[in-house]
């Protein structure tokens, strides 16, 4: 089913040339980065940077007007999301900024609700801009609506809605994620590096399953980052014992109140996604008293004592047959 956006809202038709969107169109456009393999070498001063500039982003990335972003919608927009993400075998970064372009276009511009096909498009724009920016490969828009999707749309409505995705961003697709923090605080739990590669991909698995939870939008980051670390590091004996007073003190800007809380939140997140396991039946047993066996042992002595006797009576007749007929030579 193949949809016109300009008749909904004229504001789809940009006089942008989407030649520009990734070729640099001009000195003023910020250059993204979201890996913190370019940025200086120096860690201290890398992680610095990058908590400079999360403090610079938030009034970019926080709410901009007093709309709220319906929960019900925004869970089936970033389920759908996740499925592409694990259908085409993205980096879970992708995914979570795919999530972030989506929040912060919503908290900047209202969309029609029509149908739920507006929701849709913008899912669809937003995760082929985070495509754009982190893969290599890059399916075609036709390509990337699987999964499910409600509504397939042609590649130039597509193109015209992340046109207005980058409008209404003011074009600052860079975004500080958790994953920029996570090899650092993974050091900062296992100096020897032997538990670091468990303890990244677990909380990469923390992040992406609970990235559809409304209220960690009001975390930073780096919060977010910290918070999922020490779950992490919860599944290991080894480092159970460090909790969030200890993360305040990985690097500045932390505070232990708001990973606690963080903590929290995502232990409450991860417990209603866990599958619950079905309730064990066991086979209903008979139980008897000492007193109830030994009547019915009674009971069944006495209910066969008859039938006994009636055996033994005929068995003593039968013998007697025998031998009568014995004696008369049969």
């Amino acid at each position: 089913m193949s949809l016109s956006c300009s008749d909904c809202f004229s504001d789809l038709l940009c006089g942008e040339d989407s030649n520009i969107i990734f070729s640099g169109g001009g000195d003023d456009l910020p250059e993204y980065t979201s890996d913190v393999e370019s940025i200086p070498t120096d860690v201290d001063e890398s992680i610095a940077g990058l908590l400079e500039d999360e403090r610079d982003l938030a009034g970019v990335n926080s709410s901009s007007s007093n709309q709220s972003v319906d929960s019900s919608t925004r869970t089936e927009s970033t389920a759908w999301i996740l499925k592409v993400q694990r259908y085409y075998g993205f980096q879970p970064l992708t995914a979570y900024l795919a999530v972030s372009y989506f929040d912060r276009f919503l908290n900047a511009h209202h969309l029609p609700k029509l149908n739920g096909w507006p929701m849709q498009l913008l899912s669809v724009a937003c995760l082929s801009l985070a495509a754009k920016m982190e893969e290599s490969l890059v399916p075609s828009l036709l390509d990337l609506q699987v999964e499910g999707a409600n509504f397939i749309f042609e590649p130039r409505n597509i193109q015209r809605m992340e046109l207005l995705v980058l409008r209404v961003l003011d074009w600052r697709l860079r975004s500080i994620s958790p994953f920029c923090y996570l090899s650092f605080f993974a050091l900062k739990i296992d100096p020897t590096g032997t538990y670091t590669g468990f303890l990244t991909s677990r909380a990469k698995e923390i992040i992406l399953s609970t990235v559809q939870e409304t209220s960690l939008i009001e975390y930073r980051p780096s919060c977010i980052a910290a918070a999922t670390m020490l779950s992490s590091a919860n599944d290991l004996p080894k480092f159970s014992f460090i909790t969030a007073q200890h993360a305040e003190a990985w690097c500045d800007g932390l505070h232990k109140d708001n990973i606690a809380s963080c903590i929290k939140l995502i232990q409450g997140v991860e417990s209603n996604n866990r599958p619950k396991k079905q309730p064990k039946v066991l086979p209903q047993l008979r139980v008897m008293t000492r007193a109830s066996l030994a009547s019915s042992e009674s009971s069944s002595s006495t209910s066969s004592s008859p039938s006994y006797k009636r055996r033994k009576l005929n068995n003593s007749s039968r013998a007697d047959d025998d031998k009568e007929s014995s004696d008369y030579g049969v």
